[in-house]
């Protein structure tokens, strides 16, 4: 069995990348793990800058393989924001709620024919003695005035994804994870672990 630390304590974030790859011969340890870890300060102005910062020290720090991804929500009418700082949008690091409210305050006078957005993940693949290797999705969809849905996290109950009637807190996990900018980059990490030694 090959362990994979991944960089992250959202708890979201580890149950969407354990469902896609059970069955793989992989254990997914979280950062839960490993209390006695820094924080890795995401300063990059590029998704895949800040995957690879986590990726890089986390697998120093552990002596394990680490994948880490930045991901976030870019909306057209906004000039790209929130990006990077997509998870403190409102200001504190992961508030879902106060991220939310502040995406809606920014849209409100945007009409609904102008509220493009795309969900965009890099995920950053770190081995010992191997150059990190890099893997991206992206999602598009719409930014709707009201949320719907339980399900998912962060702005997934605001994004009514293109071609569906839902928004991604609408799709179960197995259909989000098959569509989902996380679960496109992941399916092509799965892809390279099972060719690559570990």
């Amino acid at each position: 069995m090959f362990e994979l630390v991944v960089a992250t304590r959202n708890a979201g974030k580890l149950r969407e990348i354990r469902h896609l790859l059970e069955g793989e011969g992989v254990t997914v340890l979280g950062l839960d793990g490993f209390p006695e870890l820094p924080e890795v300060v995401e300063d990059g102005d590029t998704f895949a800058a800040n995957a690879a910062k986590k990726a890089e020290t986390i697998a120093r720090l552990t002596g394990r393989p680490c994948l880490a991804d930045d991901s976030g929500l870019t909306v057209e009418a906004l000039g790209g924001e929130p990006g990077v700082h997509s998870a403190r949008y409102a200001g504190s690091q992961g508030d879902d709620a106060a991220n939310n409210a502040r995406l809606l305050r920014e849209l409100a006078a945007v009409p609904d024919a102008r509220r493009q957005a795309a969900f965009c993940c890099v995920m950053a693949l770190c081995r010992p003695g191997l150059p990190t290797t890099f893997f991206e999705g992206r999602v598009a969809g719409r930014i709707l005035r009201a949320p719907r849905g339980a399900g998912g996290f962060g702005y997934d109950p605001l994004f009514l994804v293109d071609g569906f009637d839902r928004t991604m807190a609408e799709l179960p996990l197995a259909e989000k994870n098959r569509i989902s900018h996380r679960g496109q980059a992941l399916r092509q990490v799965v892809a390279v672990l099972a060719v690559q030694p570990r």
